[in-house]
């Protein structure tokens, strides 16, 4: 695991911290994933300086976007279950309140004393546990907007272009049950124990109004989304995200994160947002592991101790695309790094918040593993979709993957004290 650097954010006191939280604890949720080794293949050691981070909830964009990559995902979808469009804010204020109590360290409902007959306000188990780092992020799915020709809230006016259903690309295997939804929550933390609450708590009071129609538990992030983090690895081994859009590239981020607010006169409530694409994507890890290294650095483009291009250098070095070996270029035409990086994509680059899974194992025995891929992006139609047409039909690492959920949500700007998420939308 890369080495986590200090951090000189406010700090809680007293409060002791756990390493590890099992599988058992997470499984009784509603609506969560198997998580068989989720919490043991990648255990946190205490830390401090990463569980007593905490990221403010307000500001002029939502947190856990450029916020540095947290430890910990549970990711959850969806489906808008009335036709009250007062309803819904009135969700939409609740989980704007609860949001900023838990990544405050508060309990949800301010902690007064509930009646003793009653249910608690907060399901209590993160009491004793510091922040860790929390950031809650919401997002608005194109059926919130429009579904099977219906105008639910009167919003379908205001649906920006670029918020489609992501298409179908080449060699996709979609669940169903694992794609789409109306609202998306991403829940980051450095402790496992802390997301997982959040969602849950999130999920219960929007009972009635709302239905979880899937979820995703990561662990171990795939990205760097700050120049103080060192580049992770994925499941096949490989430093994953190198050319990742930071936090410290004002101008990448305003060229391909942010939405402007000439992007589509629809869209003027989104400048400031993003786009979040996220993507289920299974890892065949067997055959892997029985692949020689040199195959695996030749499909990567990249070798594997170092993370550098296969033209030579260090891990921050521009590949030499032209070079050539004794049986054609050195770094292969249908390699993965060459056939994602910008000079092949019009310059396109995105904001990944990637992060692995292990869901158990199949009906075959086989580990149930992979990435689950999530990325911010300013024009998903216009600059993923066609990068993602690329890498699926054309590279090579494509044999040991399958994708198998898709989703994309409009990420509102951030929120200002006084008001509540996505309101510029139904204002």
């Amino acid at each position: 695991m890369p080495k986590r650097e200090n951090d000189s954010r406010p700090r809680t006191s007293g409060v002791t911290r756990r390493g590890l939280f099992g599988a058992a604890g997470v499984t009784a949720l509603a609506g969560a994933s198997s998580v068989a080794g989720w919490g043991v293949a990648h255990a946190q050691e205490d830390s401090p300086s990463a569980t007593a981070l905490k990221y403010p909830f307000h500001g002029e964009h939502q947190a856990g976007i450029i916020t540095p990559a947290q430890d910990r995902l549970h990711f959850a979808a969806f489906d808008v279950t009335t036709d009250s469009r007062d309803a819904l804010v009135e969700l939409l204020r609740a989980w704007t309140d609860a949001a900023a109590a838990m990544t405050a360290g508060q309990l949800v409902g301010g902690g007064s004393p509930s009646p003793y007959d009653a249910p608690p306000d907060d399901t209590g188990e993160t009491q004793d546990l510091d922040m860790a780092g929390l950031t809650i992020t919401f997002g608005f799915g194109p059926t919130l907007f429009e579904k099977h020709g219906v105008d639910r809230f009167g919003l379908k006016h205001r649906q920006p272009e670029e918020l489609r259903r992501l298409p179908h690309f080449p060699a996709d295997n979609l669940d169903e049950a694992r794609s789409d939804g109306d609202l998306c929550i991403q829940a980051c933390a450095n402790d496992p124990q802390v997301a997982v609450h959040a969602i849950r708590n999130l999920a219960r009071i929007g009972f009635g109004t709302v239905a979880m129609r899937w979820a995703q538990l990561g662990f171990g992030r795939t990205s760097s989304t700050s120049t103080t983090q060192a580049t992770p690895r994925n499941l096949f081994g490989f430093k994953d995200g190198t050319s990742n859009v930071k936090a410290e590239e004002p101008e990448d981020l305003s060229d391909f994160v942010w939405v402007q607010e000439a992007d589509d006169p629809a869209s003027d409530w989104l400048a400031g947002g993003s786009y979040l694409v996220a993507r289920r994507i299974s890892m065949r890890i067997e055959t892997w592991d029985r692949t020689s290294l040199r195959e695996q650095e030749t499909l990567i483009g990249r070798d594997r101790v170092e993370g550098a291009p296969l033209s030579g250098g260090t891990e921050f070095t521009a590949p030499d695309f032209a070079l050539e070996g004794r049986d054609g270029p050195i770094i292969p035409v249908d390699s993965h790094v060459r056939l994602a990086h910008p000079a092949h994509n019009n310059g396109t680059k995105m904001l990944r918040r990637g992060y692995n899974f292990t869901d158990g194992a199949d009906a075959l025995g086989r580990l149930d593993a992979g990435l689950f891929f999530i990325a911010f992006v300013r024009e998903p139609q216009r600059r993923y979709v066609p990068l993602q047409n690329t890498l699926s039909r054309d590279d090579a690492l494509m044999e040991y993957l399958e994708h198998t959920g898709s989703g994309l949500w409009a990420v509102p700007p951030g929120i200002r004290p006084g008001t509540y998420i996505g309101q510029g939308l139904f204002a």
